[in-house]
């Protein structure tokens, strides 16, 4: 039994479709995520067993009101008034046994009213690459969406690479609202429907807020300190797009997200993103810009306009302080010492990095837990900026709780991929442990932490859409 109360789905006509998921040929559980099923107060037995059909989009339970929701976005700098969930099933919302709100989607469940001519699937690949990579980032205690399950659906899904094996995946958030769910009432002038999503994003996410102002306020805030958690794991997402910036503040939609082997500020992985829009260095610029787009649509709702757009400036000119010192901090813990008053120190340390392209989470690990001086071509560079920093005394214990001993690379999401595309999911379950315990150093798992070679290394990764 799910306890859902659907409060998305209260809302007036025109935030969403009412959609069935669309039922596959022959579901097989690929993987569940069991703590996170008791978690949100569900049986884990009965969603590998008789529950697999919800899982898979081919039974509707009890309570759930299946929608897609309608959002717009400027998608790498242009608009699109209307875009939406165009393979997601928003299943209903899960109250958990402490009370909190889930979304439960389906992602990858067929065709909507949003798809715009798309088949509505996933492939295999990205279903794990994000399963993969949101609960490698709830492990760090970065704030993201999670996996709940991933179920192979026995079709194949048509790309450019030929017929793929299709999957759904099982997404829970704390919702999926987005900065273009905003826009995609804004555009439409529709005053009465955005002061209804204010109100529902403010009574769900921020019920301290007593108004726009303070909602986006509270939402510049989150975001600071999400996207230095980024920064501070060489996390690049790959599509920031308006749409892909949930009011929550958590990590959404990993499309073709990666992790920096060597380090580089303007590192780009997206396949798509060919004038390096969405460089890791670029993040929190991007992220100014999309909540410039938020405020933009909250300023309708505040009053005065002139007096609004001063007010809505100065809120997302608050990015910027916020984000700095979140940087700091991050970074200040990853090397033991205070970030703030240390700066200097902190960036010359990433600058040694760029120039050999050092790998960006060996470095810290190794500073961690021994010599970083192998990471080096520039031994006499780095031993001049190490005597500095040891002479700080760094805080050991600090710098093991935030350096990971191990990610999920390219390279290794690639080859479970592989392995779970021939019918072995073994790497894959091998991968994901790993990467769920990534502060725990066993033996076992060294080869994971390993930066990969010339020839593993993975330069692309794509949307899978």
């Amino acid at each position: 039994m799910i306890h859902f109360d659907n409060s998305y789905a209260r809302l007036p006509q025109g935030f969403f479709a009412r959609i069935d998921p669309t039922p596959v040929s022959s579901p097989q559980l690929l993987a569940l995520n069991e703590g996170l099923a008791e978690r949100l107060g569900l049986d884990a037995g009965h969603l590998a067993g008789d529950g697999l059909g919800v899982l898979a989009g081919n039974a509707v339970p009890e309570g759930a009101e299946p929608i897609a929701q309608a959002y717009a976005g400027h998608q790498f700098g242009g608009f699109s008034p209307q875009l939406g969930d165009g393979r997601a099933v928003l299943l209903g919302e899960v109250i958990a046994p402490d009370g909190a709100r889930f979304d439960l989607q389906l992602k990858g469940s067929g065709p909507t009213p949003f798809s715009r001519r798309g088949d509505g699937r996933a492939w295999m690949g990205p279903v794990l690459r994000e399963y993969l990579v949101s609960e490698f980032m709830a492990a760090m205690g970065v704030p993201t969406t999670r996996a709940l399950a991933a179920v192979s659906t026995g079709d194949l899904v048509f790309r450019e690479q030929g017929g793929l094996p299709g999957a759904v995946l099982t997404r829970v958030a704390a919702s999926h609202i987005r900065v273009g769910t905003f826009q995609y009432f804004a555009v439409r002038d529709d005053k009465t429907r955005l002061q209804h999503l204010t109100d529902h994003v403010i009574a769900r996410h921020y019920p301290d807020c007593g108004d726009p102002l303070a909602l986006l306020d509270a939402v510049v805030e989150r975001q600071a300190r999400t996207i230095a958690d980024w920064m501070s794991l060489g996390f690049i997402h790959g599509v920031m797009n308006t749409d892909n910036m949930a009011i929550s503040g958590e990590t959404i939609d990993y499309g073709p997200c990666a992790f920096m082997d060597g380090y580089h500020p303007d590192t780009v992985f997206s396949s798509i993103d060919r004038q390096g829009r969405y460089a890791w260095a670029q993040q929190p610029q991007i992220a100014v810009w999309n909540l410039a787009q938020f405020a933009t649509c909250l300023i309708p709702l505040m009053g005065d306009e002139e007096t609004a757009v001063e007010a809505a400036t100065k809120a997302v000119h608050r990015f910027a302080p916020l984000y700095q010192q979140a940087w700091l901090e991050r970074f200040g813990a990853k090397l033991g010492i205070d970030g703030t008053a240390h700066q200097a120190l902190v960036e010359r340390l990433l600058t040694l990095m760029a120039v050999e392209r050092a790998d960006f989470t060996r470095v810290f690990d190794a500073l961690t837990h021994g010599d970083a001086r192998d990471e080096f071509m520039d031994r006499k560079g780095f031993d001049a900026w190490a005597a500095q920093w040891q002479a700080l005394s760094p805080d050991r214990a600090r710098m093991q709780r935030a350096n990971p001993r191990r990610i999920p690379r390219n390279h290794r999401i690639e080859a479970a991929i592989a392995s779970a595309v021939a019918g072995d999911m073994d790497p894959f379950r091998r991968l994901l442990d790993a990467c769920t315990h990534p502060f725990d150093d066993r033996a076992e798992w060294a080869d994971l932490a390993v930066a990969p070679t010339k020839t593993e290394a993975v330069h692309n990764t794509f949307c899978g859409t």
